[in-house]
């Protein structure tokens, strides 16, 4: 018997960080079986302690150095 994760999906805005509310970058699913939220900050400060609890660790923290796509010209 062989058993495969399913790829986790992208993280959207309306992903919370569980620890304080802001927009989730990091999902970290658990040993467990549980799943946890967390924002850059929390991810960060949290992360050798769920290294040792995570199954997977889902980090899109990468996408706060992007380049937005709509430029402020053309927000006007």
């Amino acid at each position: 018997m062989t058993t495969a994760l399913a790829p986790s999906s992208a993280l959207s805005a309306a992903d919370r960080c569980d620890r304080c509310g802001a927009q989730a970058y990091v999902r970290v699913t658990l040993t467990s079986g549980g799943e946890l939220l967390f924002c850059a900050h929390h991810g960060r400060e949290h992360s050798e302690k769920l290294r040792n609890i995570a199954i997977t660790i889902h980090d899109e923290t990468g996408r706060l150095e992007a380049t937005p796509t709509v430029s402020a010209e053309e927000e006007r």
